[in-house]
């Protein structure tokens, strides 16, 4: 799953501004003692340093935990929290939340977004903490490239056509050489970065917050983090809501194909859409339009089209330009124009390297903001199982390409030949074997799903759901990443009543 939450937190935090959430810091509720498992007694009763940070009515501290949960005396690390206490009469405890990814920073979704995705209601009766999972951020990072090598890991233009033999090859020789730095600038953290590790951490934060059991708001593959939760702590599940969820049943190849099916049908849909509008790149039926599209794509690279930086765009870097609009229906109409550039006779990639540089975390300077492609790479390698070979990487990316004939293989080209590779030849071994997860004995859990959405495809939302001995599914109809926050007052108000009252819908309420 490629950074999937970084986009939706891009659109969220675009309608931010400089004085978000301002006000005075308030006095945090006495913490209430909470039982410590045995031998983890130094990591659960730590006592916290809370101090004032930006933007004004934040409070942040960091939170140490054991590299390895299984050898919690093999060294540690430090995990970045930041909270936005309560001053309502009514406080019903603390809400974890997390954006996603792997590579999502829960500080900067609090700090930067906290009152666009979550209601007047949460933040009455919680305290609402983001924390950045290891690897991510401000916690002890995980490192393999500099900007520089980053730079032409992600954009460098490759000797021979994508796709071709020639091109596999020489990816196996780039994913080893990036496998290889991560493993020597990261160290032994790099084979920690897998789910259960999170949600083991999770539970840290539940008790050192002060909390009998953990509420939690997931996105993404934030999701998975509460499904393992609550495989591995069923007693401690509060209320629990899983939006935009992963079906933890798949393997890789099935996984990264139904991915690449969800965003075809967004494509589709985006292009019917444009073709009942104006400005669109397009004409004709939709079968004849998706022509036209595949056509454009198919002849990008051989144009060697550049944006005003001198950069050329490739096969690859298309796909992710690709995928970031298509996050957000909010966005169709920026696809419009950067495919209406990609298409002129003197066709421009500028746009299209802006949704990539975005979508990568690349700053205009050619810097990066952060490590999450690394993060992203690592957990993806720890959480399921990649084996095969060059024949097992081609094999799924033909898949890919009839499940999502039009844009699949330029997709996956920046995405699964990426990961497929890069972890067959990773430093440590997968840490998760695929499963349904079913978390008996946990209370209630809210998954939801959006019925068009892209990168975590309702289908998913459904198997969780099903899979869970307390799943409930909670579903709403559209486009786009994601259901909690996005205007749809149905779906806020199933969320806000079970979260503050604990109310569970007795059926789906189809919103």
């Amino acid at each position: 799953m490629r950074n999937v939450q970084r986009r939706v937190l891009a659109v969220v935090a675009s309608a931010a501004t400089a004085a978000l959430l301002a006000g005075c810091t308030v006095t945090a509720p006495p913490k209430t003692p909470v039982e410590s498992p045995a031998g983890l007694e130094e990591f659960y009763q730590q006592q916290l340093d809370w101090n004032d940070c930006e933007p004004r009515g934040m409070e942040c501290t960091t939170v140490t935990a054991p590299v390895d949960w299984e050898n919690p005396d093999g060294g540690d690390i430090d995990l970045a929290v930041v909270r936005l206490v309560t001053d309502g009469g009514d406080r019903v405890g603390s809400l974890l939340m997390n954006p996603g990814g792997p590579g999502g920073s829960g500080v900067e979704l609090v700090q930067q977004a906290a009152e666009f995705v979550t209601s007047d209601a949460l933040r009455d009766s919680f305290d609402i903490v983001g924390w950045d999972p290891r690897g991510v951020g401000q916690s002890t990072g995980v490192a393999c490239y500099d900007d520089a090598e980053m730079d032409a890991f992600l954009y460098g233009v490759p000797a021979n056509p994508t796709g071709s033999d020639a091109w596999f090859a020489q990816q196996v020789e780039v994913e080893k050489a990036f496998a290889a730095a991560c493993a020597e600038n990261t160290g032994a953290l790099l084979g920690s970065i897998d789910v259960e590790s999170n949600a083991r951490d999770m539970d840290l934060l539940r008790a050192v917050l002060g909390d009998e059991k953990l509420n939690y708001l997931g996105f993404s593959y934030g999701t998975s983090f509460g499904a393992h939760y609550a495989e591995l702590f069923p007693r401690n599940v509060g209320r629990l809501v899983l939006d935009g969820a992963i079906d933890p049943s798949l393997g890789s190849a099935e996984t990264f194909t139904v991915q690449m099916g969800g965003f075809e049908n967004a494509f589709r849909a985006y292009v019917t859409d444009c073709l009942a509008g104006s400005a669109c790149p397009f004409t004709g039926t939709l079968d004849e339009a998706l022509a036209q599209a595949s056509a454009l794509f198919a002849g990008v690279e051989g144009r060697a089209l550049t944006g005003d930086d001198g950069r050329q765009l490739t096969a690859s870097t298309l796909g992710t330009a690709l995928s970031y609009p298509l996050y957000d229906e909010a966005s169709w109409p920026a696809l419009s124009q950067m495919l209406t550039e990609l298409g002129a006779s003197d066709g421009d990639a500028t746009m299209a390297l802006q949704f990539a540089d975005s979508y990568n975390s690349r700053t205009p300077d050619g810097g990066y903001a952060d490590q999450s492609m690394a993060v992203y790479t690592a957990a993806t390698c720890l959480d399921s199982q990649f084996v095969g070979g060059l024949d097992s990487t081609k094999a799924t990316l033909a898949a890919i390409e009839a499940a999502a004939p039009t844009i699949g293989r330029y997709v996956a080209y920046a995405d699964w030949v990426h990961i497929d590779i890069a972890c067959q030849n990773w430093a440590y071994p997968s840490a998760i074997t695929p499963h349904a997860i079913t978390a008996d004995g946990a209370d209630p859990i809210l998954v939801l799903g959006t019925t068009n959405d892209p990168a975590t495809p309702y289908a998913w939302a459904q198997a969780m759901a099903d899979q869970l001995a307390s799943g409930v599914l909670v579903t709403r109809a559209g486009e786009g990443h994601t259901a909690y926050g996005q205007g749809n007052t149905c779906i806020d108000a199933t969320v806000d009543d079970y979260l503050i009252d604990g109310t569970v819908p007795a059926t789906d309420p189809l919103c």
